[in-house]
């Protein structure tokens, strides 16, 4: 049977039958006479059926649309200009076609696309067998849009639907027509069924600029977790001259993982950073075991073990460990890359094991620290908790919040005094007032302290008790009322508060202090029951706070446009409890005032006022503004002050800026300056250079800042960013975000929707 037409375009629905059907059967159609009359696309259908693979047993049609075709039943069909082969999860595309009926074989030539779920391939032309989708493709081009990655190559090989070896390849990320860098291979393999590609002799060139080779790699074609080299990472220090890092990722099992990273130091040899893994439904945990065998320039063994895990152990019991130890108090000054490192001073060292039920909790605890002492500013060590117990239950019963918490420890010194504490605090509140806009509630509660002194007891007596009964009320009121305006309808919020405490006063001199310190004077420790942290000390009171907030909000989003609060304490008898120096020593406390918000679009206010009526100064007040015109830019200015209660002196002066800015084109500025006015220097400086282009990116920074008492740190970060491939360099990207509120990663916004001047 022979079929051919002259219209512009023929769909067909073809389904075929195995090779057994030897007969050939009647085909209907319309004439050709009747179907240029109608001039429309006239269905020729083959009446059998397809089997999908030889190893099943589904059938799958298959569609054929082109603008000639000719075919004999069982045999060869031919199809002509814009060519169309669909199957259910496949779709061909060509200018010319052979299709053979019996050995399910198609040759295709002529702009030939092949298109999948997630990929598709083009080429000059391509033989393959629809029944096992093995084949091979001339000058293939590849597309993923799942990784946005695309790529060429001499010749493809489809060993099935999802397996494609690649012969002559380059591998990029970057859009079409763009090649600023390129993965170049002898052979690539991508295995889609178990998302993992490897590549032989590969090059990666950039700016046609090879600079890095390896004979073998293997890379993960997902976000899965893949053994492997990771990015080097080139930089260096003062402290540790020029270094290199080459870590390596070892996926152990799918719950199991480490990364071993050696950091070679110029002046101090190699530091071996090691971190493994692991997790299960009821567990998780993470080990660091970092060693340098012999510094260069301590002459010493130096290293880190860190180990934190948490566990579910069920039935409402959980545990856990954080537990860090280092080898000498300069180890973070002398071998940490960033500010947050180098300012760590007491290490964690603790296990807990807890248990909670609906209404109650508990939880024993072991904990000490290690301190790192800086010569020039030495600080005390915390006091050892060998062991800490803690209770806490609550319960509703008759509109009434019963609550009691309960505490023991065991305090341990080496220089300090010793002892046990045993502290107990009942409390009952009830709302008298529950409307939403309206609350009244008053609190009575019971602190009981008892005390057993042992070593380094400076006195005679031990044993110590001490009883204090806490009265509160709370009550507040919100209201809200409409503020239109010609643009913007809003609604205005004003929300008095009103806080009482009383709590007799009681000489507590004799008390040791194992734990407790004088809160910061803020809105918050306004509206505490006792201005001291901890349980060694209880503030007498007999004090008003009294505070007003008002808010301008957006009626449609809700969106807080301006925020003032304003706040002051007042004693009707002056607090005679104090740890260090009397903060208050009249009935007025100092005043409180904040004023925050977003005043529009692009920029957003905060500030803190803390202003002394007694004395006529601030006591301290810092205030911060940030302006973000669009994505990718941002201007922070900041200024913060205080005041040392005890030596009645400035303690802080300091001026912050920092900035993520466009200079031009598709270079940004990032920069930082923390100047402190009262040392005369700064405290961290900041500076350095981006460059983003659509699949790469350059980040040069330099940072220096105070690891100790005259002491200063100074790194260099230079990184290239090959997107979704690899980082070669130091990484500035956590500096950076600590350094800068509000910075951007300019790759990571979608292409879609660039920034300005990433256009």
């Amino acid at each position: 049977m022979r079929f051919c037409n002259r219209l512009v375009t023929l769909s067909i629905f073809c389904a075929f039958s195995p090779a057994s059907h030897a007969q050939e059967e009647p085909v209907s159609h319309a004439p050709e006479e009747a179907v240029q009359a109608q001039e429309q696309p006239v269905p020729l259908k083959l009446d059998r059926t397809f089997k999908k693979s030889a190893e099943s047993n589904e059938t799958a049609p298959i569609f054929i649309t082109a603008r000639q075709l000719e075919a004999r039943q069982d045999q060869q069909l031919e199809a002509t200009g814009a060519v169309e082969l669909r199957s259910s999860d496949q779709a061909i595309s060509a200018d010319h076609l052979l299709f053979m009926q019996n050995s399910k074989d198609l040759s295709a030539d002529g702009s030939v696309r092949i298109e999948q779920k997630g990929a598709a391939v083009t080429g000059s032309s391509l033989q393959m067998n629809m029944d096992s989708s093995v084949g091979d493709m001339v000058r293939p081009a590849f597309e993923f849009s799942d990784s946005k990655a695309r790529g060429s190559a001499a010749t493809m090989h489809m060993q099935g639907k999802k397996n494609f070896t690649f012969q002559d390849a380059s591998y990029t990320t970057c859009p079409i027509g763009n090649d600023d860098w390129q993965v170049r291979m002898s052979e690539l393999d991508l295995d889609r069924n178990s998302q993992i590609g490897q590549a032989y002799n590969a090059r990666i060139v950039f700016k046609d600029v090879p600079f890095f080779y390896t004979p073998w790699m293997d890379f993960p074609l997902n976000n899965q977790r893949k053994s492997g080299f990771l990015g080097p990472v080139f930089g260096g220090t003062n402290k540790g001259g020029s270094e290199i890092t080459l870590p390596f990722y070892w996926n152990i099992a799918s719950n199991m993982d480490a990364t071993l990273a050696p950091r070679v130091m110029d002046k101090r040899g190699t530091l071996y950073n090691n971190e493994f893994r692991y997790m299960g439904e009821s567990f998780a945990s993470e080990v660091n075991y970092d060693d340098l065998n012999k510094d260069q320039l301590t002459k010493q063994e130096r290293s880190r073990v860190a180990l934190k895990h948490t566990q579910n152990l069920g039935a409402g019991v959980g545990g856990a460990i954080n537990y860090t130890v280092v080898s000498d108090d300069a180890y973070f000054r002398d071998l940490a890359s960033s500010l947050g490192g180098a300012a760590q001073k007491n290490l964690l060292q603790e296990g807990v094991l807890s248990y909670s039920a609906p209404w109650w909790s508990s939880s024993l605890r072991v904990q000490r620290y290690q301190t790192l002492q800086d010569p020039a500013a030495p600080v005390i060590t915390p006091y050892q908790r060998l062991p800490q117990i803690n209770l806490a239950a609550q319960q509703v019963l008759a509109g009434a919040n019963m609550a009691v918490s309960a505490e023991y420890v065991d305090f341990s010194h080496p220089t300090l005094v010793n002892g046990n504490r045993v502290v107990i605090n009942p409390s009952v509140s009830y709302p008298l007032v529950r409307d939403p806009a309206y609350y009244v509630t008053p609190k009575l509660g019971v602190h009981n302290t008892q005390y057993t002194l042992g070593v380094n007891n400076p006195g005679t007596q031990q044993n110590f008790d001490r009883t204090l009964p806490v009265f509160s009320l709370d009550s507040g009121v919100t209201l809200e009322r409409a503020l239109p305006t010609a643009t913007t309808e809003y609604v205005q919020t004003l929300e008095p508060r009103a806080f009482y405490v009383y709590v007799p006063y009681v000489n507590q001199d004799m008390l040791p202090n194992f734990d407790s310190a004088q809160a910061p004077f803020s809105f918050t420790q306004m509206f505490m029951e006792n201005r001291f942290f901890g349980n060694d000390r209880v503030g007498d009171a007999n004090q008003v706070t009294m505070a007003l907030t008002s808010r301008l909000l957006e009626a449609d989003s809700g969106s807080e446009r301006l925020r003032v609060t304003l706040g002051e304490r007042f004693s009707l008898e002056t607090p005679r409890v104090n740890l260090v120096v009397p903060t208050e020593t009249t009935n007025k406390s100092d005043i409180l005032l904040s004023v925050g918000g977003k005043i529009n679009r692009m920029l957003s206010l905060d500030s803190l006022v803390q202003y002394n009526p007694n004395a006529s100064r601030s006591e301290m007040y810092n205030v911060t503004a940030r302006y973000t015109p669009e994505v990718g830019k941002v201007l922070n200015l900041g200024y913060r002050y205080a005041r040392d209660p005890l030596l009645q002196i400035d303690s802080l002066r300091q001026i912050d800026l920092s900035t993520q800015w466009l200079l031009s084109g598709r270079w940004h500025a990032v920069a930082r300056y923390n100047y402190s006015l009262l040392d005369q220097r700064a405290v961290e400086v900041l500076a350095g250079l981006e460059y983003n282009q659509d699949c790469w990116g350059v980040r040069m920074v330099g940072q220096q800042f105070a690891t100790a008492t005259g002491e200063i740190s100074t790194g260099l970060f230079l990184q290239l960013e090959l997107n979704e491939l690899i980082r070669v360099g130091p990484d500035p990207l956590d500096a950076l975000r600590m350094s800068v509120p509000g910075y951007t990663k300019l790759n990571d916004i979608p292409r879609e929707q660039p920034a300005q001047g990433l256009r």
